[in-house]
């Protein structure tokens, strides 16, 4: 009898007891549906309410309003259209930007304080 026969044998043993009373399938299904769950509460709906919050954001833009683009450039909007709008960066600088490159709406009188 070899050391390896001291691990086989307890194998075998474990699977023929085991071949006996068949697990419910649905059981095995609760793992997986509890790790769904987690990664729902903790990546996938964090995301979605931050991707509303701005759409909301970016439908409510007016002209005047002191914004901050993706990029990091800090201007007042000018013009508004439906998908573009002119900020101006500084006086008599202007660029025309899409919507969603809108990261942040500033206070009032925040550029002027720069």
């Amino acid at each position: 009898m070899s050391l390896l026969d001291f691990f086989i044998a307890p194998a075998h043993a474990q699977a023929a007891a085991g071949a006996a009373a068949a697990p419910n399938p649905w059981l095995q299904l609760i793992p997986l549906v509890l790790l769904f769950v987690v990664f729902w509460f903790l990546l996938i709906r964090p995301q979605m309410k931050r991707q509303k919050e701005h759409r909301q954001m970016v439908e409510k833009l007016a002209k005047g309003d002191e914004i901050v683009t993706s990029g990091g450039i800090a201007g007042r909007i000018e013009e508004l259209g439906e998908t573009f709008l002119t900020v101006e960066i500084a006086e008599g600088t202007r660029i025309r930007l899409q919507r969603g490159a809108i990261n942040a709406v500033l206070p009032k009188g925040t550029l002027k304080s720069l």
